[in-house]
This record gives C-alpha cells, sequence and structure tokens, in this order.
C-alpha cells in the first residue's frame, strides 16, 4: 500500500462511497472484434497514445471513492515501464493505492489487479484463486475493525467454468464468516451462473436487480463486470459508463453504508503497511 497526494474530490460526498470497477485492458482501445487481431501487438509493445489514454481514464476514476482494476500494467516494456496502478492514482489523487502482481512476464508484461482508494485501509490481504492456469488473483480489502468493519474484493476470475467454480469457492469459504461485504471485478460470469452457484450465493445471497451489460463495450451484449454486496448494504445507483478505451465499460455503483460500519471506516488512522500473502 502506498500513499500518495490529496483526493481531489470530497471523499464521501453527499454520504455515499462511490465504487468503481474497470477492466482497463492495460490501456488498449478496442472498439471491435477484428480490433483483437489488429491490434493484439499492444499487449507485447509500447503504444504512443497509452500514456493519454490513461491520463483520460485517471479523470473519470477521480470521481470515485475506490475504484478496482483488472487488466493493467505492473511497469514493463508494452507500457513504457509505467505501472499504471501507480500512475492512475497519481493522476485522479488517490492517497492510497495497491498493485497486485498476478502473472509476471518479466520486461515483456506485469498482469496485475489494482486499488485505489480515498478511504484508509486497515489491512490488504493478497489471494492467488485456484486454477488450472496460474494468474489470477484477489484482493482483500478492510477499512475499520471488528464485526462492523468494511470487506472488499477485487477479482479477476478464470474464462473455463471450472477454473471459475473453484475460484468462487475459495472467495466464499473467505466471505462466510463476515457481516459487510463488496465483491467487485472482471467476474467473467453472467448473473445467472453467479445465481447458479449455491456456496457463493449461500456465502453472499445475491440481489435479484440485474447488473448492466459491460461486455463488449462497442456493443454491450453481457454482464460479466459485477460489484455484488451483502444484505447489509444498499445501492442507491448502479450504472455503467462510457466506453473509456477498453473492451470492458466501467460499472459504478453508490453504496450507502450502515451508521456502525460507517464509523469504523472512518476511524481508521494511517495505513499501517500490513500486508499478507495466500
Amino acid at each position: 500500500m502506498t500513499q500518495l497526494a490529496e483526493a481531489r474530490t470530497p471523499l464521501l460526498d453527499g454520504g455515499h462511497l462511490k465504487l468503481l470497477t474497470f477492466n482497463l485492458q492495460v490501456g488498449i482501445q478496442t472498439s471491435a472484434y477484428h480490433h483483437y487481431l489488429t491490434r493484439s501487438w499492444q499487449h507485447l509493445l509500447p503504444h504512443p497514445k497509452r500514456l493519454q489514454r490513461l491520463n483520460m481514464i485517471g479523470e473519470v476514476l477521480s470521481r470515485f471513492d475506490i475504484v478496482g482494476l483488472q487488466e493493467a500494467d505492473g511497469g514493463s516494456f508494452r507500457s513504457s515501464h509505467i505501472n499504471q496502478v501507480e500512475y492512475l492514482a497519481t493522476h485522479a489523487g488517490f492517497p492510497h493505492h495497491f498493485q497486485q502482481l498476478n502473472r509476471n512476464l518479466g520486461r515483456i508484461a506485469q498482469h496485475s489487479n489494482g486499488l485505489l482508494s480515498r478511504l484508509t485501509p486497515s489491512r490488504i490481504e493478497e489471494h492467488r484463486l485456484p486454477g488450472t492456469l496460474p494468474g489470477r488473483g484477489a484482493i482483500h480489502v478492510r477499512y475499520g475493525e471488528g464485526a462492523d468493519a468494511l470487506h472488499l474484493f477485487v477479482a479477476h476470475l478464470a474464462l473455463s467454468h471450472r477454473g471459475r467454480v473453484r475460484q468462487l469457492d475459495y472467495l466464499s469459504e473467505i466471505i462466510r464468516p463476515l457481516r459487510h461485504v463488496v465483491v467487485m471485478g472482471d467476474l467473467n460470469c453472467t448473473p445467472d451462473q453467479l445465481h447458479g452457484h449455491e456456496r457463493f450465493r449461500a456465502s453472499l445471497p445475491l440481489h435479484p436487480v440485474r447488473p448492466p451489460l459491460s461486455y463488449p463495450s462497442w456493443q454491450p451484449r453481457r454482464a460479466l463486470d459485477h460489484i455484488l454486496l451483502s444484505d447489509s448494504l444498499h445501492a442507491d445507483e448502479v450504472r455503467v459508463l462510457e466506453h473509456l478505451f477498453s473492451d470492458h465499460l466501467p460499472i459504478a455503483v453508490d453504496v450507502r453504508l450502515p451508521d456502525a460500519c460507517l464509523a469504523s471506516c472512518l476511524a481508521v488512522g494511517r495505513p499501517n503497511g500490513e500486508r499478507r500473502r495466500h
């Protein structure tokens, strides 16, 4: 966890916690299926306009309190050696950020999840999610202490059904004893598939409201990106943002926290830097 400059917008403006999840696709502009082929080289090589895109993305992210990122690059040749999580935190004015490196390809690519936060975390844990192919992970962030702490997970799940089932099983065991929970990220599965996973649904009862369509960004047909809330939390607004270059659209939710949970989150002082890997 790293502390940076002061945030640009008021924290908890209007009493709401503003959340956003976004699969960044390492800043590649994708607006048609054929771009997966014609622009695939950008997954390995730098692009002169990538930094300009990050600046535009940062302006949008600056409106939120907590942002979960997937498919960010941690600083390799393809990103011009820029840690995209750190860069966006700096540009958007987030005082705290955290990068989880999930697939380390050395100088070629640093596949990562990311957290940008205005609230001060009291604890952060990294989880390596099970799967046939390594490289999927989740960040578990705790805000506050005790039973009324807020637990937020940023996750990027596998493409395969079997892999996602194992990963949802894993997350279910962590979530089950917790009270105030947010799970956000590119879960690579539809609402029906989430509802069909009994263990996950039991650990985090899912609301019947269907999330907005987020993929593909140029003609959304599937809801693969989610911000899921425990019953103790209330979503005042769920919305999809405009196209921000990636093949996924950002998903945003305004959340009202219970008074005790809000007080616990705001009572935390400076981060203690505690970080654990699983």
